[in-house]
């Protein structure tokens, strides 16, 4: 008992000390201290911010030029390397026109330029042609120029004629950009180096070709930029594009143009609508311009960890100060307090609380405002609403007090309560037809009729598309109770028609001047509505209509048709109080009436089949095993203790199904979510249109099966998926990523590192280098 009554105490002097800085006096106090050293704050901040982030983004640039200067030193030795190889295929006596075509030393020639191509690790093929000739040479030996470039090698856009003509006369250096060549019937982009020979001979009598795939070009330069995730490009010195390694990205040939005649430094451009951060540096060797782009925002992702570290420790700070100076606020607005404590005890009523200062006002008007906010939760109304119909007005003083806040009880109890249930049953399917129908369940949910003097609140109560109202008037007013009760019901007929194209079928209960009486009122409502075949205009069926149903003959008793459809209906929805009460009051009816023996116990039989027949339609054939049982009554009242028991079974029989049938249902979603949840399409709302449901009701289901929202299911699901594929593929991430139904891939890789204190590369690095222990 103390520790309840000790947080009992802490809660409140929490709640006192809060409410002391519900005073502007106060607020201008803690203000005044707040500035007094958030400006200086601020300024420092800035100061170190300017510094920190200028020095960084210097360092950055720097290091992506190093990076990039480092590229073009490793491609220039490497052509310079072809090159020197070049000047010493010429001076080799091994390789001259007539060594070469020598029957017996043409052997040597092939080694010796096997020799040549093996020295370089970026030569996929090489040649040896000398002017004039018909055929070429190569380490596998001698072969028809025509038969290696039409049939070995064949290129997209360099046609046998060109070829032909730039192999006679060349004569400097000329590297062809990169192009799809067949080899073998598979398709490489390559590159093309011819070096005549002897080199920077004006007549040069022959010419090297040498063969890369612009992979291993690219090759290099992706390991000398290393986590560099942009797009590189090398331009020859006519502004041609000799590689590049866009990642798929295909920039316009004017921008093309603008990157290859950038001067050497760091630019900022705009590229296919988005700006980059441009590195170009130029080589003194060939001329060749080198270039990479990258979006800024990822160009400069360092600079936002200081950012945000700054951003941080400026928060932290500012938190502290403002800690600080509420406390300094206080001490000083202590002579205040006492008049609040003060004013908060005596002020009681409502009208002095007008006259009085503006701390009681704020107090009361937070708290009534806290108040009706909790009142009026959907959840909590809808909670009250259920409860009504299901058993009635409970006997709870603090759960009559939230029906009598939300507005259900008119007051002094002179009003009328009756239910209405409406059925989409006829609603044409498809998307639109189901955001009709929850529009009129929202525009249903609360609609006041001034001319009618009626009050109607609308909640969905299961998920067979059906929608419950509860109709409050008062008992007083012009005409009978059953025409105001069709005039409301004709209301929202109207409110259906101008809002929707739908036509649901109504059944209406009986009005009773008891709210208790309301969950009566909902069985009989459910009762009519099973008996639709009677129609009024509009698809209406009111329970009243069903007691003139196969009445008895004049001057017989019978049960009335009325009471045993409540009493089936009742049993059926697996209402056991109002099932309880209704065999109450159809035995004492009984009891009063003067029946002869046999006609008694036909009535009794009568009875009994009502619930033998319910039964059955629930498929409980167990019943019928203990028809002897429920047969053998000598009296009224052994027949009421047999029905009682029965009704009992056959109520907790219904809670199973229903509960079976729900659990089946969410069963099956959480089934479809498991399947689709790669979809980047899935929504709450997609999920609730394929099973026709409400979105209100899936959510609260959902979350009920699985412990967690439908949100942070998928979250989940898609996290464990990535999880797996990083451990078990090499796929790139963005792929992976994308694979799972998530095309925002920033933002996931930011959630994905608050989830796990590591970025998704950082993961599978540390995956791979540990295994199930790193994991």
């Amino acid at each position: 008992m103390a520790k309840p009554a000790h947080k009992a105490s802490l809660r409140s002097r929490f709640q006192l000390n809060w409410n002391h800085f519900k005073s502007k006096l106060l607020l201008k106090y803690a203000f005044s201290y707040i500035l007094m050293f958030l400006i200086p704050l601020s300024g420092v901040t800035i100061f170190v911010y300017e510094n920190a982030v200028k020095g960084l983004r210097v360092e950055i640039e720097q290091s992506n030029v190093n990076q990039l200067n480092q590229v073009k030193s490793t491609i220039d030795a490497r052509m310079v390397e072809l090159q020197e190889i070049s000047g010493r295929i010429a001076y080799d006596r091994h390789l001259t026109p007539y060594m070469v075509r020598h029957p017996y030393y043409g052997l040597e020639a092939i080694q010796a330029l096997a020799n040549y191509k093996a020295s370089s690790s970026i030569v996929e093929d090489l040649f040896l042609y000398f002017h004039d000739d018909s055929s070429i040479y190569s380490y596998r030996g001698l072969a028809d120029l025509s038969v290696t470039f039409d049939t070995l090698y064949q290129f997209e856009h360099w046609s046998p004629e060109e070829l032909l003509q730039d192999l006679n006369e060349t004569k400097q250096p000329m590297m062809r950009p990169a192009e799809n060549v067949t080899v073998n019937s598979r398709r490489d982009p390559m590159l093309v180096l011819l070096v005549p020979i002897k080199p920077n001979d004006p007549f040069p009598y022959g010419t090297v070709v040498y063969l890369m795939k612009e992979s291993k070009l690219t090759g290099v330069m992706d390991s000398i930029l290393s986590d560099f995730s942009g797009s590189s490009y090398i331009f020859n010195s006519s502004g041609e594009v000799l590689t590049a390694n866009s990642h798929g990205i295909r920039l316009p040939q004017d921008e093309l143009s603008t990157l290859s005649s950038l001067e050497p430094g760091i630019h900022n451009l705009v590229l296919d609508g988005e700006r980059h951060s441009v590195v170009s540096v130029q080589s003194e060797q060939n001329g060749w311009t080198y270039v990479t782009t990258m979006p800024s925002f990822q160009f400069f992702s360092r600079v936002a960890h200081v950012q945000t570290l700054i951003l941080l420790v400026f928060c932290i700070t500012v938190i502290t100060g403002i800690v600080a100076a509420l406390l300094l606020a206080k001490r000083q607005y202590h002579p205040i307090r006492d008049l609040m404590e003060l004013a908060k005890l005596r002020g009681n009523s409502n009208d002095a609380l007008k006259t009085r200062n503006e701390w009681d006002w704020i107090r009361q008007t937070i708290q009534e405002y806290s108040a009706r906010i909790d009142m009026q939760e959907p959840f909590v109304r809808n909670q009250c609403m259920l409860l009504l119909l299901k058993h009635g007005k409970p006997d709870d003083p603090e759960i009559e007090q939230m029906i009598r806040s939300a507005g259900f009880e008119l007051s002094e109890g002179n009003g009328l309560y009756f239910s209405v249930i409406l059925s989409w049953d006829d609603a044409v399917q498809g998307e639109s037809s189901w955001d009709e129908r929850h529009l009129l369940q929202e525009m249903l949910s609360n609609v006041n009729l001034p001319s009618l003097t009626a009050q109607i609140f609308g909640v969905e109560f299961s998920a067979q598309e059906q929608f419950a109202l509860i109709v409050s008037f008062p008992a007083s007013g012009n005409g009978p109770v059953q025409q105001r009760m069709e005039q409301v019901i004709d209301a929202v007929q109207a409110v259906i028609q101008e809002n929707s194209r739908l036509a649901p079928h109504i059944g209406v209960g009986t009005a009773y001047q008891d709210l208790a009486k309301l969950n009566q009122s909902f069985v009989e409502a459910a009762a009519a509505l099973e008996h639709r075949v009677i129609r009024r205009s509009g698809h209406v069926t009111y329970f009243e209509q069903l007691a003139e149903l196969n009445s008895p003959a004049t001057g017989s008793f019978w049960i009335s048709r009325k009471s045993i459809l409540k009493l089936e209906q009742s049993l059926k929805q697996g209402n056991e109080s109002v099932a309880t009460e209704m065999i109450a009051d159809t035995i004492d009816t009984i009891k009063d009436e003067p029946l002869q023996v046999h006609l008694l116990r036909c009535i009794c039989f009568d009875l009994l089949n009502t619930f033998l027949r319910t039964a059955s339609e629930l498929g409980m054939n167990e019943v019928f095993a203990d028809l002897p049982a429920l047969t053998s009554f000598e009296t009224l009242e052994e027949l009421e203790n047999r029905l009682l028991s029965l009704s009992v079974r056959i109520c907790q029989q219904v809670e199973r199904n229903t509960e079976s049938k729900e659990s089946s249902l969410m069963e099956d979603i959480v089934i479809y979510v498991d399947q689709q949840f790669a979809d980047y399409t899935l929504s709450l709302e997609h999920v609730a249109l394929k099973y026709s449901i409400s979105t209100s009701y899936l959510s609260r289901s959902f979350k009920e099966k699985t412990g967690c929202n439908f949100s942070q299911y998928i979250w989940q699901r898609r996290m464990d998926a990535v999880i797996r594929l990083l451990e078990n593929t090499s796929a790139p991430l963005k792929e992976i990523i994308e694979q799972v139904g998530y095309l925002d891939a920033p933002n996931f890789i930011r959630k994905f590192k608050k989830e796990t204190g590591l970025t998704p590369g950082q993961y599978r690095k540390q995956y791979a280098s540990g295994g199930s222990t790193g994991k």
